[in-house]
C-alpha cells in the first residue's frame, strides 16, 4: 500500500514537473513570438532617397553620390521591399493609414488638417490591450493635436515644430528643448527603450523624425555634404501632370547625361537622419535586445524633385506613390539577411503585420495584410493591384484636384473624377518614368479596358466614396476654380477682449468660439485701469486650429492693441517657413511678416514704441502685406501670392512656439496686450 502510494506521488509530481515544464516552455515560445516593434519613419522622403538604391541603380540613379550608410546596414541585415507605395501621398491621411490599416475615406482624416479622432482603432491600442508598452516619439501631424491615442507614453510636437531647438509635449507638457530635432527624438526613443528593460512587457516604439520635410534645416554636423552635386536628369522632367494646364513652370530640360540642380539640403536633412538610424540600431546591440526587436524603417509619402514639372507630391506618379521599407527581424523563422522582395506592399500593411507578428487577431476591418509570410521567405499568393486616393484640400498652392488610381505590376490608370480629359494611362514596364499617355489609344484597349475594370471593382470592393470630413480648398466648387478672385469684404473670425477671462480660458466674442487658452500668462491693470492680458517672457496664448481660421487664398487683417516692456518679442503667430503670417518687435520697432510659398516678406515701421499702440497687418487683395501703427500706413511690399495654406500650426498668441517663421525666431513677449481681431478680407486700419 505504501508503495502503491509512494508510485501514485511520483506519478503526480512527475506530471506537475511535465506541466510545469511545458508551462515554462510555452512562455519562452511565447516570448520568442512576442517581438519588440521599433517602427521608425521620415516625412517625404522618395523611395530612391537612399544610397543602397542608388547603388543598385547604377547608370539610371539620379543621385549617385548620395550616401546612407546606415540604411543600407539596415537592408544588408535585414529585408528591402523594393516595391512599397502608400495608398494616399500626404503626410496626415499616410500616417491615419499606418495606425488603423484603414483607408482614409474610413479612418477620419483625409487632409492635413483634422485631429486624429481618440475612438479608432489602431495597432497601439490593440498591442497596449495585449500586454505591450506603447510610445510614440517625434512627428504626428495630424492637424496640431496634443493627444497620441493609444500609446502610454509620447514625446512629441505640433504640427511641424522647427529645426532647432523645438518644444517637445512631453506626456502633454510643453517642454523646451536644445538640439536638433531628429536628434532629439532619437534621444527620446533611447530613454524609452532603456526604461522597458526588466519590466518583463514586450513594447511598440513608433518614431517619426521631421527630416526631410521642408523647408530643410539640416544639423551643423551635416551641413556640408555632398557640396556641388546636381542631380541626373530624367525623361518626366519634360513632362506635365495634366491639371497644372498653364500655371506649370517651364518644364527643366532632360538630355541624358545632363545633371540639374538639386536641393542638396533635402539630401543632408536624410543624412542626418541615417546617423540617427544608426544610434537606434547600436542602442538595440548595447541593449542586445536587436534579435527580438523588429525595425522597420520607412517614409509618410515620396517626394517630386521636379519630374512631371513638380515639387511636393500629393498626386499618383511614382516617385510620389513609392517609399523605402526595410525590416529586420532575425528571430522570426525562414528570416534570411539581405533579401530584396519585389511584392507590392502598402501602408495599409503595417497595423496587420504588426500585429500577426505579435500573435494577435487582426481585426476584419482592416483593410490591409500582413506581410509576414513575404519576410520569412514563404511562397504565398499575393495581391496583383491596389488602389490609391487623394481628395483636393485647402493648399492653395498645390492645385492637385481628387485623384484615384490603380496599380499594378506594370502598369496605372490614374483618374481625376470630374476631369475625364485629364485621365492617364501608363505601361509601366515600357514607360517606367510615365511620359506617355495612352489611355485612348487603339494600341492599348485591351491594357485600357483591363485596368478601368480593376479600377472600378476596387473602388466597389473598398468602399470608396468622398467622406464628410475633407477640408476643400477656398476654390472648391467656385466656377474658375482656383482663379477665382476671392472677396476682399472684412468678416471678423476671432474677437479677444482680455478684460474678461474666464480662468485659463479667453473667449472669442465673433460667432465662431475660437477659444483661447492661457499658458503662464496673468490678467493685469492695463491701460486706464481696464483689465488687460499680462505676460512676462514665458507665456502666451494658445488658439486651436478651425476652418474659420484658415488665412489661405485671401486677403486677411490681424489687429492688436500691445503695450511692450522689451524691444523684441512675438506679439501674434501662425504657421512657419513655407506659410503663415507673424506680428512681432525687433529692437522695439512693429514687424508684420508674411510667409508665402517658403518665401518671407517683413514690413518693419520705422519707429520704435513703448506705450499703448494698435499694430494692424493687412494682406491686401492685390496682394500686398502692409503694416499700419495707430491708423497710419507704416510700409508696404507686394507679395507674390496668398498665403498658399491654412498652417498646421497653432495661433500663438504672445509666442511662435511651432515651426518658426523667421530665420532668427524672436522671443516670447514681454508685455500687455489689451485687444486681438482678425478678419477674412480687408478690413479698415483705422
Amino acid at each position: 500500500m505504501i508503495r502503491e502510494n509512494e508510485m501514485k506521488r511520483l506519478l503526480i509530481l512527475a506530471v506537475a514537473v511535465f506541466v510545469a515544464g511545458k508551462a515554462i516552455s510555452l512562455a519562452a515560445a511565447d516570448a520568442r513570438v512576442r517581438p519588440n516593434f521599433l517602427f521608425i519613419y521620415t516625412d517625404d522622403q522618395r523611395y530612391d532617397a537612399m544610397g543602397v538604391v542608388q547603388k543598385e541603380q547604377g547608370a539610371q540613379g539620379r543621385f549617385p553620390w548620395f550616401q546612407t550608410p546606415n540604411m543600407d546596414r539596415l537592408a544588408t541585415e535585414g529585408v528591402r521591399f523594393r516595391n512599397a507605395f502608400v495608398v494616399n501621398s500626404l503626410c496626415a491621411p499616410s500616417r491615419a493609414v499606418n495606425l488603423t490599416g484603414r483607408y482614409n475615406h474610413f479612418n477620419g482624416i483625409a487632409s492635413n488638417f483634422r485631429p486624429f479622432p481618440l475612438d479608432n482603432v489602431t495597432h497601439a491600442t490593440l498591442l497596449r490591450r495585449a500586454g505591450y508598452a506603447t510610445g510614440y516619439i517625434g512627428k504626428w501631424h495630424m492637424d496640431s493635436q496634443r493627444e497620441r491615442p493609444g500609446f502610454d507614453f509620447h514625446a512629441s510636437f505640433l504640427g511641424h515644430a522647427r529645426y532647432v531647438d523645438p518644444v517637445i509635449v512631453v506626456q502633454g507638457k510643453d517642454t523646451p528643448s536644445s538640439g536638433w530635432v531628429d536628434d532629439l527624438s532619437t534621444r527620446y526613443a533611447i530613454d524609452f527603450m532603456r526604461q522597458q528593460q526588466g519590466s518583463g512587457k514586450p513594447w511598440s516604439l513608433v518614431v517619426g523624425f521631421k527630416s526631410p520635410h521642408g523647408p530643410c534645416e539640416p544639423p551643423l554636423r551635416a551641413k556640408q555634404r555632398f557640396a556641388g552635386e546636381q542631380a541626373r536628369a530624367v525623361p518626366n522632367l519634360n513632362s506635365r501632370a495634366p491639371y497644372m494646364g498653364n500655371r506649370a513652370k517651364p518644364p527643366a530640360p532632360a538630355v541624358p547625361g545632363e545633371t540639374v540642380p538639386v536641393n542638396l539640403d533635402y539630401f543632408r536633412c536624410i543624412s542626418a537622419a541615417d546617423d540617427c538610424l544608426g544610434e537606434l540600431l547600436d542602442a538595440l546591440d548595447e541593449m542586445k535586445i536587436a534579435d527580438n526587436t523588429v525595425v522597420i524603417y520607412t517614409s509618410d509619402n515620396g517626394y517630386y524633385l521636379g519630374e512631371h514639372g513638380l515639387g511636393d507630391k500629393r498626386s499618383a506618379y511614382d516617385e510620389s506613390l513609392r517609399v523605402p521599407f526595410l525590416v529586420r527581424f532575425p528571430n522570426l523563422p525562414g528570416f534570411k539577411r539581405g533579401q530584396v522582395v519585389d511584392e507590392m506592399v502598402l501602408n495599409l500593411d503595417l497595423a496587420p503585420s504588426l500585429l500577426d507578428m505579435a500573435g494577435e487577431t487582426v481585426p476584419a476591418e482592416m483593410q490591409g495584410r500582413s506581410w509576414r509570410p513575404l519576410l520569412a521567405g514563404e511562397n504565398v499568393a499575393w495581391r496583383e493591384s491596389w488602389f490609391y486616393e487623394y481628395f483636393a484640400e485647402k493648399q492653395v498652392n498645390s492645385r492637385v484636384p481628387d485623384i484615384t488610381a490603380v496599380r499594378t505590376k506594370d502598369a496605372k490608370l490614374i483618374r481625376y473624377p470630374g476631369h475625364d480629359e485629364w485621365t492617364e494611362l501608363f505601361d509601366l514596364k515600357a514607360d517606367p518614368f510615365e511620359t506617355r499617355n495612352l489611355y485612348s489609344s487603339a494600341a492599348k484597349t485591351d491594357l485600357q479596358t483591363r485596368l478601368e475594370a480593376e479600377h472600378d471593382r476596387l473602388a466597389k470592393e473598398l468602399g470608396y466614396r468622398v467622406p464628410d470630413y475633407v477640408d476643400r480648398p477656398a476654390w472648391w466648387g467656385l466656377p474658375d476654380g482656383p482663379d477665382t478672385k476671392p472677396d476682399a469684404r472684412p468678416a471678423l473670425k476671432l474677437d479677444f477682449d482680455f478684460s474678461q477671462p474666464a480662468g485659463s480660458r479667453i473667449a472669442d466674442r465673433s460667432e465662431f468660439h475660437n477659444d483661447g487658452r492661457i499658458v503662464n500668462g496673468r490678467i493685469g491693470a492695463g491701460r486706464e485701469g481696464r483689465p488687460a492680458l499680462q505676460l512676462d517672457g514665458s507665456g502666451y496664448v494658445e488658439v486651436p486650429n478651425s476652418p474659420s481660421l484658415n488665412p489661405a487664398g485671401k486677403p486677411w487683417t490681424i489687429e492688436v492693441t500691445v503695450r511692450p516692456e522689451r524691444p523684441d518679442g512675438v506679439i501674434v503667430a501662425r504657421g512657419g517657413r513655407s506659410h503663415g503670417y507673424a506680428i512681432w518687435l525687433k529692437d522695439g520697432k512693429p514687424m508684420f511678416t508674411v510667409v508665402t510659398d517658403g518665401k518671407a516678406t517683413t514690413v518693419a515701421g520705422p519707429q520704435a514704441f513703448t506705450d499703448w499702440t494698435t499694430l494692424v497687418g493687412i494682406i491686401t487683395i492685390e496682394p500686398k502685406a502692409v503694416l499700419y501703427v495707430d491708423g497710419h500706413q507704416a510700409g508696404a511690399a507686394a507679395l507674390a501670392d496668398f498665403i498658399a495654406a491654412d498652417p498646421n500650426d497653432l495661433m500663438q498668441i504672445g509666442a511662435d512656439l511651432g515651426s518658426p517663421l523667421l530665420e532668427a525666431p524672436p522671443p516670447k513677449f514681454a508685455g500687455q496686450i489689451e485687444r486681438l481681431k482678425i478678419y477674412s478680407g480687408q478690413a479698415d486700419s483705422r
